[in-house]
C-alpha cells in the first residue's frame, strides 16, 4: 500500500511577514527605551537601559547614578509608556476581531458602545465624587459601565439563531445613543467638575501606575490568547456564518466568546486611558496590506503596530509638543485624515468594498 503524502502546512510567518514581525518587535523595544529618556529631564538611552536592566535583574548597576534618575524612569515614565503601548496593542487587536466578527470594515472596539458605557461610568464617578475604592474608583466605575453596556447589547441582539452582525451594530448604536444623552445630562449637573469629565473623555495616560499597567496587561494577554486560539474560526466566519457552520465552526458560541473577550479587553483599555480614537479602526487596515487577510497573522502584527503607534503618539504629546495635548485628540487629528487618504486611494483602485 503506498505511503500517503505528508500534508503541507505553510508556516504562519514567512518571508515578508516574518521580517515585519521582527522589525515591529525591535522598533517597539527601542521605542520604549527611547521614550523613557525623553521629557523635561533628558536621560541618555544607555542610562535608561541600565536602569531597566538593573530593575529587572535585581542588580546594583544604578549605584553610581543620580538617585533621581531611577525614580523618574521606573516610577514616573515607564508605567505611562507601557500603559500606552498595551492599550494601543489591545485596541488594535480588538479592531481586528470586531471587523472579522461583524463583517464590517468600519467596525472598531467602540462599535458596540463600550466606550459610551465606560464614559458614563467614569462621568458618574466624577459627578458623585465617588471614592469607595480610593484612587481606583474612576477606573473601576468606567470598567463597570463598559460591562453593563456589553450585557445590554448582548441582551438586545440575542436571537434564537445567534448574534447577527446587523443586530449587534444596531443594538450598540441604540445603547450608545442613550448613554451619550446620559453623559450630556451628567455634564449639565457637574458644574465645576465638567472639566474633569471632558478631560477624561479626551483620553490621557498621565499619572498611570504599575497597578493599572498590570490590570490592562492581564486582560490584553488573556484576550490575545483567546483571539489566537479562535483565529482559524474567525477566518472561516469571514466566508459567512452558514459556510463557517458547514465547515464545523460553532458560530454562535465562537461569536459570543470572541465578542465578550474583545469587549472585556476594550473595557480594560478604556477604563485606564479614556477614549482613544482611530487606533482600533486604522491599524488593522494598515497591517492588512502587509499581513493579508489571515487573522492568525493579522492579530499579533496589529497588536505590535498599535502598541508602537499609540506609544509614539503619547511620547509626541508628552515630550515633544510645547504643551501636552490629550492623546485621544492627537490620534483623532492624525488618524482621521490618514484614514480618509487610505479610503480615497482604495476608492480610486476600485476596491473600496474591501476596506
Amino acid at each position: 500500500m503506498p505511503k500517503p503524502e505528508p500534508e503541507f502546512t505553510p508556516r504562519l510567518f514567512a518571508g515578508k511577514q516574518l521580517g515585519v514581525l521582527i522589525l515591529l518587535v525591535v522598533l517597539l523595544a527601542a521605542a520604549v527605551v527611547m521614550a523613557s529618556g525623553m521629557g523635561y529631564i533628558a536621560i541618555p538611552w544607555p542610562t535608561v537601559a541600565t536602569v531597566i536592566g538593573a530593575k529587572l535583574l535585581g542588580t546594583d548597576w544604578t549605584a553610581g547614578l543620580d538617585p533621581l534618575l531611577p525614580v523618574v524612569i521606573w516610577q514616573v515614565r515607564l508605567p505611562r509608556i507601557l500603559a500606552s503601548a498595551i492599550v494601543g496593542g489591545g485596541l488594535a487587536a480588538c479592531g481586528v476581531v470586531f471587523q472579522g466578527l461583524l463583517l464590517n470594515p468600519l467596525a472598531d472596539p467602540y462599535t458596540l458602545g463600550i466606550s459610551a458605557g465606560a464614559s458614563f461610568g467614569a462621568s458618574l464617578a466624577i459627578v458623585l465624587n465617588l471614592s469607595l475604592f480610593g484612587s481606583y474608583s474612576l477606573t473601576l466605575f468606567a470598567f463597570a459601565g463598559a460591562l453593563a453596556t456589553l450585557a445590554a447589547v448582548i441582551y438586545l441582539s440575542a436571537s434564537g439563531s445567534g448574534y447577527g452582525s446587523t443586530s449587534l451594530i444596531l443594538s450598540g448604536i441604540i445603547v450608545a445613543a442613550i448613554l451619550s444623552a446620559g453623559i450630556s445630562f451628567l455634564k449639565y449637573l457637574a458644574d465645576e467638575q465638567v472639566a474633569a469629565i471632558i478631560f477624561w473623555l479626551m483620553g490621557s495616560f498621565a499619572g498611570r501606575t504599575w497597578s493599572q499597567v498590570g490590570l490592562v496587561a492581564i486582560f490584553a494577554a488573556a484576550g490575545m490568547a483567546v483571539f489566537t486560539f479562535y483565529g482559524r474560526d474567525l477566518n472561516l466566519m469571514a466566508l459567512g456564518r452558514r459556510s463557517a457552520a458547514s465547515l464545523g465552526v460553532a458560530t454562535k458560541n465562537v461569536t459570543l466568546i470572541l465578542l465578550v473577550s474583545a469587549s472585556l479587553v476594550t473595557a480594560a483599555c478604556v477604563s485606564i486611558s479614556g477614549i482613544i480614537g482611530f487606533v482600533g479602526l486604522l491599524v488593522p487596515h494598515m497591517v492588512r496590506t502587509v499581513a493579508g487577510p489571515d487573522n492568525r497573522r493579522l492579530l499579533p502584527l496589529s497588536f505590535l503596530a498599535g502598541a508602537l503607534l499609540l506609544l509614539a503618539a503619547d511620547t509626541l504629546t508628552r515630550a515633544v509638543l510645547p504643551r501636552e495635548v490629550p492623546v485621544g485628540v492627537l490620534t483623532a487629528l492624525i488618524g482621521g485624515p490618514f484614514f480618509c487618504y487610505l479610503f480615497r486611494r482604495r476608492q480610486k483602485k476600485g476596491v473600496a468594498s474591501g476596506l
